[in-house]
């Protein structure tokens, strides 16, 4: 009988323990405190991430071009927005056009990093922030599991194309708001955050 009890208390203890790692879990990763955000936006947006065009949190405002720059493979990399969130980071977001006729498959995006790339081997995870005032580099930002929190081009972008991106950064300090983007050997961007 005592081998019984023994046995089910431990099967109530078990089940607790897994039910309060689940919810732990489920709690850590909901994250950002966007609650009244609704559910279709979220899903519509991880489906833009998954699918490696997204522009992130915010799509980028078609309107406003903080800088562009052209570089090697016949791209160009189109500045739309800089935003200093809450929080403490930047998301800068834009627009990638392959103005070549082959595909392209983002090489060197990911940059030189074994961790980062290997878990972000079609992204912008190489990209980089450099606040010149401040003299400080910023990396991409990544979440729990090593996933940089940028755009994927997991499918390539066809010759012709235009997807649009996004990259999330820590913030310099305010009033250090100039700052240049880089990544891989497209040459460096300066744009200007703003404090929204």
């Amino acid at each position: 009988m005592n081998v019984r009890r023994t046995m089910k208390a431990r099967r109530a203890l078990t089940a607790v323990a897994i039910t309060t790692g689940l919810v732990l879990t489920v709690a850590g990763c909901s994250g950002g405190g966007d609650d009244d955000k609704p559910d279709s936006d979220a899903s519509a947006e991880q489906s833009d991430q998954d699918n490696g065009g997204g522009g992130g949190p915010d799509a980028p405002d078609d309107n406003e071009v903080l800088a562009e720059v052209k570089g090697g493979d016949d791209l160009t990399l189109t500045f739309n927005s800089a935003k200093r969130e809450e929080g403490g980071f930047v998301t800068v977001t834009g627009k990638l056009t392959n103005n070549g006729s082959g595909l392209w498959l983002s090489p060197g995006w990911s940059g030189d990093e074994e961790e980062l790339a290997a878990k972000n081997k079609t992204s912008m995870a190489g990209a980089k922030l450099t606040d010149k005032s401040g003299k400080k580099r910023y990396y991409i930002l990544r979440d729990t599991e090593g996933r940089c929190l940028c755009t994927s081009f997991s499918k390539g972008i066809q010759g012709g194309d235009t997807e649009t991106w996004y990259a999330q950064f820590p913030a310099p300090p305010k009033g250090n708001n100039t700052v240049d983007f880089q990544i891989a050997d497209m040459p460096p961007a300066t744009i200007k955050i703003s404090d929204e």
